[in-house]
């Protein structure tokens, strides 16, 4: 019997490829996908994606969704006491395995690693230390569609939100930009490939300016803000 795995889903293109990397390898039954959800605006944090999107996702995958609603600025303590809990749930249904879409952060698989090992789960990373180029251009090859959703305004400007992923995105980039966005640069979301069982229909809205502030620094920046750009996704 495979062991049960949990699959970390964001709606972008790394999850997506991880997914399907995993779904062809075999070794694990893939039971349930797990997206945080700001609570205050129903979208996937950081993506910018409506859950009504990501419902349509999970629906095309055939695969039952947790959806873990956080707070507009969780604390630490609160994020962890609705993760555990969360994992608590999980882990009832008999899953043993969480898997991962990340390539190359040793920091956040640490993390991700120390507290699955806590719990008495195993973490899972298929696209773990892999040529970011490579991965990009296979994901188009097996014939993935994704749209730029989030861009990160310190690495790319308004132009790339809304854009679909192809080889002349790629070309634009920037050679600062990973061409994963594995830094943060610009988040994405999957609507058809291999692992869907139909195409996620959806319009493009207008595009969103949002600011953060950055943390305080000695001496202080000029350029206190963050700015990201959001395309808003309309399901049709």
């Amino acid at each position: 019997m495979k062991p049960k795995a949990l699959f970390n889903w964001s709606s972008g293109k790394d999850s997506a490829l991880a997914l399907y990397k995993m779904l062809q390898e075999d070794r694990y039954e893939v039971s349930t996908l797990l997206t945080s959800i700001n609570k205050e605006f129903q979208r996937i944090s950081m993506h910018g994606v409506h859950v009504s999107l990501l419902e349509q996702q999970a629906s095309a995958l055939g695969i039952p969704l947790v959806k873990m609603e956080l707070p507009k600025e969780p604390s630490m303590e609160e994020y962890q006491e609705i993760m555990n809990t969360t994992m608590s749930e999980i882990q009832a249904q008999g899953i043993t395995h969480s898997i991962f879409g990340d390539i190359f952060l040793e920091d956040l698989r640490t993390y991700r690693e120390e507290q699955l090992n806590a719990i008495g789960m195993k973490a899972v990373f298929p696209l773990w230390k892999k040529d970011t180029s490579a991965l990009i251009h296979e994901f188009l090859d097996l014939g993935f569609k994704t749209i730029v959703t989030c861009v990160n305004g310190t690495y790319l400007d308004k132009s790339f939100a809304g854009r679909i992923i192809d080889h002349d995105f790629i070309n634009d980039l920037p050679e600062n930009v990973d061409p994963c966005g594995e830094n943060g640069e610009f988040h994405t979301f999957t609507f058809d490939g291999p692992v869907f069982k139909n195409p996620i229909r959806f319009e493009i809205g207008e595009t969103v300016k949002k600011t953060y502030p950055k943390p305080k620094t000695e001496p202080e920046e000029e350029d206190s803000e963050y700015i990201f750009w959001f395309s808003d996704l309309v399901l049709k």
